[in-house]
C-alpha cells in the first residue's frame, strides 16, 4: 500500500469516524431539545411537568446504559476490530434513533409508547457508551505518526459541530412547523435527520479496512481483554479515570450547563434565552475550531505542553471570568466570558482523544479507553447539570467553576503517570516515534 493510498484512507477514516460520533451525539442531545414534545406523546399524566420528568427519567436512562455499551463494545472492538466496534455503536445509534421515529404515542398503544421510548433511549446510551473506546482507537491508529493529532481532535470537535446541528434544526423546526403540527409529529423529523447515521456505518463496513496495529496481533492476544485489563493494567484504569474527569466536567458544565446558567433567575444575571443562545452558539464555532487548532498544535508542540496550560487555564480562569460577569452582566463581557471558557475547554478535549487511548497496549485499548472515560462520564458528567442547578442555588454561583477545578486538579495530578505509560507502550509495541509528535 502506498503512501498516498494510506493518507486517503486516514482522511476518509477520520471523516466516517467525526461524522458518525457527530451523529451519534446529535440523536443524543436533540431529546432533550424536544423533550417536551415527547412527553407530551409517551406518557398520559395530565400534569405536563410530571410527564417532562417522565421524559427526563428516560433519558436519564441513556446514561445507565453507557457503561454496559463501554465494556461489551470495547471487548468487541479489542477482539474483532476496531472496524466492527465503530459500526456495532453506529448500528446500535441508528436502531435506537429509529425506535423513536416510528414508534406510536401513548394515545394509540397505551403503556408500549413509554417501553418503546426506554428500549430507543438504553439502544443509543449503549451506543454512546460504547462509541468513544472503537471511534478514538479506529482515528489513532489510522492516522499517521505526525498527524495524530490533527485527525484524533475532529473526535471532540464533531461533539460541537452536533450541538450546532441540533440547535440549527430545532430552530428550523420550530420556527418553519406551528406549535401544533411539531406537538403531533414534525418533532420527529430531527430524528428522522438523525437516522443518516446508518449510511456512515454502511461505509465503514464496505470502504474503510481494519487498522494496521489490530492486525498485526497475534490472536491470542485478542482474547479476554477487560480480564486483561482488569488484572494486569488497574493502574492504567485509574489514571485513564482522572484524566477524563477534567474531559468530562469541563464540557458538560462549561459548553452544556453554562447557557441555562445564564438565563436562570435564580442566578440573577438576567440575560434572556435568546442572549443565552448566542454564547452557546459562538461557543460551540469556538469549541470546534479550538478542537482543531490544538491538534495540530499537539503534533508541533506535544501534548503535555497543551494538557498543562489547558488545565492550569481551567483552574484559574473560571472563577475570575463568572466574578467578573456577575460584576458587569452585559451581553459582550458574556460572549467574552464564554468564548474564552470554550476555548479553554478545546484546547484541553481536542488533545485528550490522541493522548489518552496511547496509555492503554493495542490488545486492550478499546475496553481500556470506553471503560475508564465512561466511569468519569457517569460520576461526574451525568451528574453535572443537575448538581450545577443545585449548587448554584443553595451554595454558590461559582459552583461551575469549582467544580471544574476539580477536574483540573485531577489531571494536573495524573500527567506525570500517564506519560510515563504513554512511553511504556511505545517502547513495548516498538511503535515507531516521532518527536513532534510525543507527548
Amino acid at each position: 500500500m502506498t503512501a498516498a493510498t494510506d493518507s486517503r484512507i486516514a482522511r476518509r477514516s477520520v471523516v466516517a469516524a467525526s461524522f458518525g460520533n457527530a451523529m451519534e451525539w446529535y440523536d443524543f442531545s436533540v431529546y432533550a431539545f424536544f423533550a417536551s414534545y415527547i412527553a407530551g406523546n409517551f406518557f398520559t399524566s395530565g400534569d405536563p411537568t410530571s410527564a417532562l420528568l417522565s421524559t427526563f427519567v428516560v433519558f436519564g436512562a441513556g446514561f445507565v446504559a453507557r457503561p454496559i455499551g463501554a465494556i461489551l463494545v470495547g471487548i468487541y472492538g479489542d477482539r474483532v476490530g476496531r472496524k466492527s466496534a465503530l459500526m456495532l455503536s453506529i448500528g446500535s445509534m441508528g436502531l435506537g434513533t429509529l425506535l423513536l421515529v416510528v414508534a406510536p404515542p401513548v394515545t394509540l398503544i397505551g403503556v408500549g409508547a413509554p417501553i418503546l421510548l426506554l428500549a430507543g433511549r438504553l439502544l443509543q446510551g449503549f451506543s454512546a457508551g460504547g462509541e468513544i473506546g472503537g471511534a478514538a482507537a479506529f482515528m489513532l491508529e489510522h492516522a499517521p505518526a505526525d498527524k495524530r493529532g490533527r485527525y484524533a481532535s475532529w473526535l471532540q470537535a464533531s461533539m460541537g459541530l452536533s450541538n450546532l446541528l441540533s440547535a440549527v434544526i430545532g430552530f428550523a423546526i420550530t420556527s418553519f412547523f406551528p406549535d401544533s403540527a411539531v406537538r403531533d409529529w414534525a418533532w420527529r423529523i430531527p430524528f428522522l435527520v438523525g437516522l443518516l447515521i446508518i449510511p456512515v456505518g454502511l461505509y465503514v463496513r464496505r470502504k474503510l479496512p481494519e487498522t494496521a496495529q489490530f492486525t498485526a496481533q497475534r490472536p491470542e492476544q485478542r482474547r479476554n481483554p477487560l480480564f486483561t485489563l482488569l488484572r494486569e493494567h488497574p493502574m492504567r484504569i485509574l489514571s485513564g479515570f482522572l484524566f477524563s474527569v477534567q474531559w468530562t466536567v469541563c464540557v458538560y458544565a462549561f459548553v452544556i450547563y453554562l447557557p441555562t446558567y445564564y438565563k436562570e433567575p435564580a442566578i440573577g444575571l438576567g440575560f434572556t434565552g435568546q442572549e443565552s443562545f448566542l454564547a452557546s452558539l459562538v461557543g460551540n464555532i469556538v469549541l470546534v475550531l479550538g478542537c482543531v487548532a490544538a491538534g495540530r498544535l499537539a503534533d508541533r508542540i506535544g501534548a503535555k505542553p497543551l494538557i498543562v496550560a489547558s488545565s492550569l487555564a481551567l483552574l484559574v480562569l473560571p472563577v475570575l471570568l463568572l466574578l467578573w460577569l456577575r460584576a458587569q452582566p452585559s451581553l459582550a463581557v458574556l460572549l467574552i466570558v464564554h468564548t474564552v471558557l470554550c476555548a479553554s475547554v478545546a484546547g484541553f478535549v481536542g488533545v485528550a482523544p490522541s493522548t489518552l487511548p496511547r496509555a492503554f497496549p493495542v490488545a486492550i485499548r478499546s475496553t481500556g479507553l470506553a471503560l475508564s472515560y465512561n466511569i468519569a462520564a457517569i460520576a461526574f458528567a451525568g451528574t453535572t447539570p443537575a448538581l450545577m442547578t443545585w449548587a448554584t442555588v443553595r451554595l454558590t454561583t461559582l459552583a461551575p467553576a469549582l467544580w471544574v477545578m476539580l477536574g483540573s486538579v485531577a489531571s494536573l495530578a495524573v500527567i506525570p503517570l500517564l506519560v510515563k505509560q504513554i512511553r511504556q507502550v511505545s517502547e513495548q509495541e516498538s511503535v515507531p516515534r516521532n518527536d513532534l509528535s510525543e507527548v
